[in-house]
């Protein structure tokens, strides 16, 4: 009965820590409401976007990069940049930003 109950404990708790991760997962649909609102300015953030600075990548070649490493850039986005508008964005937002450029280099 108690290796039962051990056993019953154990699953309740890797159950609770897959719910935290998947709450954690980045959100590339929410990554895409900023990308539109602070990047697209100057980087070609969407299929058929037609505007952009020519000198900047797109999000697809940044996405599609052999080494792209989601959490660097989402470390990155999150400090400020003389060249890049100041978005103050939090983990989340990087997350969900750096997810979104990944999934436009599919």
């Amino acid at each position: 009965m108690f290796r039962v109950a051990i056993c019953i404990l154990s699953l309740l708790g890797i159950s609770g820590l897959l719910q935290t991760t998947s709450a954690l997962a980045a959100d590339a649909a929410k990554g895409e409401v900023l990308a539109k609102r602070w990047c697209a300015a100057c980087h070609v953030v969407a299929e058929g976007q037609r505007a952009g600075n020519p000198d900047v990548p797109t999000f697809a070649s940044i996405g599609s990069r052999t080494d792209f490493d989601a959490k660097a850039v989402a470390f990155f986005l999150m400090a400020p940049h003389p060249v890049m508008p100041n978005m103050s964005l939090g983990r989340a937002e990087a997350a969900d930003l750096a997810a979104y450029i990944k999934s436009q280099g599919r």
